[in-house]
């Protein structure tokens, strides 16, 4: 009943590499680590990756399974913090490995795009400044007034965001995890590391996202676990919402799958103090909050058949931490998602990568570790 909607499925199993002398080491068997380990491997470095439990069973695995453009924060903020070239930047670095996605996926992975809905008149005026500012970027998205059928009356307005999609999250980064090994990666699952010491590599990646590491030294703790909670239903007889739709700034979202499933997932305000955590336990406060929602939506109770919690990473800025931890010489983080982290944590896997590699992106100065110290 506590176990994730999307580890269910049965794992593929993965090529077993042995390198003999790791240069890289990644730590994390999430999105993250397996996009970081699939580009250093293609691009003929000695890779090992750690992962405590199995590839994709930590946020990965437990996440409502969106993939969206863009970053945490509204597109309107974040070309008011970042200056407007470098967040169309951004966001177009996003669609990008959006693509890059849809590319490699096969069926983990389907461009439905997503539905942002206002909850009231105040959210409305929001997501109209954040339309106007994505057309006048060149950036496709659609105005929804009064969004009909069963939303009706319950949502002013809505954005639809045409590049977005919806994944099977842990099938995605489980096929992300068995490239890097065909590639030449080493994948020890299974295997928790306690101290950068205990690693034999030139450098270390920990790309752990909210799960406490115990591994980043000065900025250990900057990247605040947060819980995240969520249910499925057993299938419903009609989908009516195959695209992801959330609202109230990311606090309610959900979409069903092919076979009429409903995942839903937030009200983490009902109390926020408790999912300050990084324990994956469900609550009952949540629990309920979501239970109602279901019932609101669809007039009736359905039968409730998964519940589970995920860990992610937030950070006060709302943007990503990627780079080479403060002080610290061979060791580097990419992590701090805000929970937007599917597509980011594709993009920023790939960006340490690079880092590392010597070929680090113009992007990475946004991302920068040091930040969190000031």
């Amino acid at each position: 009943m506590t176990s994730p909607y999307w580890l269910e499925e049965p794992r593929e199993t993965f090529p077993q590499r042995r390198v003999k002398h790791a240069e890289v080491a990644v730590v994390g068997g999430g999105i993250t680590g397996c996009s970081c380990a699939l580009s250093l491997a293609r691009g003929g470095a000695s890779v090992r990756l750690f992962e405590a439990r199995q590839i994709a069973e930590g946020a990965s695995g437990r996440n409502g399974g969106f993939a969206l453009r863009g970053g945490a924060a509204g597109y309107p903020d974040a070309k008011e913090w970042l200056g407007a070239d470098q967040a169309r930047e951004y966001w177009a670095w996003t669609e990008g490995y959006l693509d890059r996605i849809e590319e490699l996926a096969g069926d983990a992975f389907r461009r439905t795009g997503s539905l942002r809905l206002a909850n009231d008149a105040s959210e409305r005026e929001e997501l109209r400044a954040e339309v106007d500012a994505l057309l006048a970027d060149g950036f496709a998205a659609e105005w929804v007034d009064e969004p009909g059928g069963v939303l009706a009356g319950r949502f002013p307005a809505a954005i639809l965001h045409p590049p977005d999609g919806v994944l099977q999250p842990a099938r995605l980064v489980r096929r992300v995890a068995a490239l890097a090994a065909e590639a030449g990666a080493e994948i020890r699952e299974q295997e928790r590391v306690e101290t950068v010491t205990d690693i034999d590599a030139d450098v270390v990646i920990v790309a752990t996202d909210g799960y406490p590491s115990g591994l980043l030294g000065p900025i250990e703790g900057l990247i605040v676990p947060t819980r995240a909670q969520m249910l499925a239903t057993a299938p419903l007889p009609e989908v009516l919402f195959e695209r992801p739709h959330y609202g109230r700034h990311g606090f309610d979202y959900w979409h069903q799958r092919a076979d009429g499933t409903l995942l839903v997932g937030g009200f983490r305000d009902v109390s926020m103090e408790s999912e300050f955590t990084a324990d994956e336990a469900v609550t009952e406060p949540i629990q309920r909050a979501l239970e109602r929602f279901v019932s609101e939506l669809f007039g009736h109770e359905p039968e409730i058949v998964n519940r589970w919690a995920g860990i992610f990473g937030l950070v006060t800025d709302l943007m990503p931490v990627v780079g080479r931890v403060p002080g610290e010489d061979r060791l580097w983080v990419a992590g701090g998602y805000s929970g937007h982290g599917m597509v980011l944590g594709f993009a920023c896997g790939d960006l340490v990568a690079e880092a590392v590699r010597g070929r680090p992106a113009p992007l990475l100065g946004l991302f920068r570790p040091e930040r969190l110290l000031l």
